[in-house]
C-alpha cells in the first residue's frame, strides 16, 4: 500500500489555537523546570526532556477522543501532560515523592494513569510497541471504536519487535496508530548513519499498513494527519503509521552533552521552526490574541509549573514500608518445601 507525505491542515477555531499554544507551553515550561530540579539534585536517575517536540503529542491529542489510549517510551512527560495528567503528580513522581503517580517508586520512566488511559512510560527501547498493539487488541475484542496511539522513536524503529508487531496488527486489523517521533538523532546517532533508507513511514508497506510523513514542528499538520489516521482505525481498516519529523533541542537525556551536532544547527531550528513560536505568530497575525493575552497565558503556565515544583518538594518521600507494597508474589510461606 502506497505511503505518502501529509501536507493537509485542518481549520481550527481561535479557541482551539489558543489551547494548543497553552498545552505546548505547559509542556515546555514543565520540562524546563524539571531540568532545573535535576540540576539541583532533586531528580535522580535518568531524565529525558521533550523540549522541541511539543507539537507532536499536542496535535495528536487534539485528534483523540475520550477512551482512546496512549503508550510511549521514556521521553514521556509531555505525553502525560497532554492527556490531562496533573502536573503536581507528574513532578512529584519525577522527584521520587509520595504524591507522585507511582507513589514516588517509579520515577520518570515508570508512571501511568488508568484514569487518563496513559499506559507508560517504558524504559526498554521499543518494548512499548507490542504493548500498544495489545491495548488495541483489547478494544478490537470488545468491539468498541477506541484507538491506541503507540509512540516510539526513530532509533526504536529498527527493533525487531516493531516489525513483529506490524505483522500481527495488520493480520488482526488492530486499531493502533504507530507514531514514530523522529527527532533525527535517536540517542545520539544521526538517522542517516543508523537507518537504511530516508523514510521510516514506508516500512509498513510490506504488511499492508499505510503511512504518512508529517511535519512534527507544525501542530496543525500533526492534528490533520492524526484525524486521518484515527478515522482509518475507527472504520475497522487496521493500523496506520505516522512518521512525525520533529527535533529535540536538548540532549538525549540530561547527562548527554549532545556533541554530535552543532550549536548552530539547534539554534537555527529554534529560530526558524519552533512549534510554539509558530502558533504564537498565528495568534498575533490573525488577531486571535494580543501580546497581553499571551503574556497572561505565560504567567498562568509558569504559576502552574512553579506550584508543581513546590508540591513535589513538600511531598514526603515514600515510607520504608512502601518497599513491600505493589509487589507480586507466589505467596509461598518461608520455610515451606517447594517440589522441584
Amino acid at each position: 500500500m502506497a505511503a505518502r507525505k501529509s501536507s493537509a491542515k485542518p481549520n481550527v477555531s481561535p479557541d482551539e489555537l489558543r489551547q494548543y499554544y497553552r498545552d505546548m507551553l505547559l509542556i515546555r515550561r514543565f520540562e524546563e523546570k524539571a531540568g532545573q530540579l535535576y540540576g539541583m539534585g532533586l531528580i535522580g536517575g535518568f531524565c529525558h526532556l521533550y523540549i522541541g517536540q511539543e507539537a507532536v503529542v499536542v496535535g495528536l491529542e487534539a485528534a483523540a477522543s475520550e477512551g482512546d489510549k496512549r503508550v510511549t517510551s521514556y521521553r514521556d512527560h509531555g505525553h502525560m501532560l497532554a492527556c490531562g495528567m496533573d502536573p503536581d503528580g507528574v513532578m512529584a513522581e519525577l522527584t521520587g515523592r509520595e504524591g507522585g503517580y507511582s507513589k514516588g517508586k517509579g520515577g520518570s520512566m515508570h508512571m501511568f494513569s488508568r484514569e487518563k488511559h496513559f499506559y507508560g512510560g517504558h524504559g526498554i527501547v521499543g518494548a512499548q510497541v507490542p504493548i500498544g498493539a495489545g491495548l488495541a487488541f483489547a478494544d478490537r475484542y470488545l468491539e468498541n471504536d477506541r484507538v491506541t496511539f503507540t509512540y516510539f522513536g526513530d532509533g526504536a524503529a529498527n527493533q525487531g519487535q516493531v516489525y513483529e508487531t506490524f505483522n500481527m496488527a495488520s493480520i488482526w486489523k488492530l486499531p493502533v496508530i504507530f507514531v514514530i517521533e523522529n527527532n533525527q538523532y535517536a540517542m545520539g546517532t544521526a538517522q542517516k548513519r543508523s537507518t537504511s533508507g530516508e523514510d521510516i513511514y514506508t516500512r509498513g508497506a510490506p504488511f499492508g499498513i499505510p503511512g504518512e510523513l508529517v511535519d512534527g514542528m507544525d501542530v496543525l499538520a500533526v492534528k490533520a494527519a492524526g484525524e486521518k489516521a484515527v478515522a482509518h482505525c475507527r472504520e475497522g481498516k487496521g493500523p496506520y503509521i505516522l512518521e512525525v519529523k520533529t527535533y529535540r533541542y536538548r540532549g538525549h537525556s540530561m547527562s548527554d552533552p549532545a556533541k554530535y551536532r552543532t550549536r548552530e544547527e539547534v539554534q537555527k531550528m529554534r529560530e526558524e521552526r519552533d512549534s510554539i513560536q509558530n502558533v504564537r505568530d498565528l495568534l498575533l497575525t490573525g488577531g486571535h490574541a494580543s501580546e497581553d493575552d499571551l503574556k497572561a497565558i505565560d504567567k498562568e503556565i509558569k504559576d502552574i509549573v512553579n506550584a508543581s515544583a513546590e508540591f513535589a518538594k513538600d511531598s514526603p518521600e515514600p515510607a520504608l514500608e512502601e518497599l513491600w507494597t505493589d509487589i507480586y508474589s507466589d505467596d509461598v510461606p518461608q520455610g515451606d518445601a517447594i517440589d522441584a
